[in-house]
């Protein structure tokens, strides 16, 4: 029974840190993309600096919001810190890989 929980918790912690680093890479890719199109009005039409920030502190604010409810240690759900390549919840000491 042990065993299985443990395999459970490993694979939980494999899925969330799979959607950390998609969206990990969806905030860089999406920062990029703001930035070209300020620069590049001529792509779809201006953008204002202020627009922009908005957007910038916009995608800020859902990825804080989703890393809070996503990296979570599968056994006890404190946050996991800002280590993607824990080896142990720092709380509960549950291995995660």
């Amino acid at each position: 029974m042990e065993q299985r929980d443990e395999q459970r918790v490993k694979q939980e912690f494999q899925a969330r840190r799979t959607r950390q680093v998609i969206a990990i890479a969806a905030v860089i890719a999406i920062m990029v993309l703001v930035a070209v199109l300020f620069r590049r009005a001529d792509l779809f039409g201006g953008f204002s600096k202020g627009t922009i920030v908005k957007v910038q502190i916009l995608v800020i604010l859902l990825f804080v919001n989703f890393t809070a409810f996503n990296w979570r240690c599968p056994s006890c759900r404190k946050f996991l810190g800002s280590d993607i390549g824990r080896q142990t919840c720092k709380n509960c000491g549950i291995r995660l890989r």
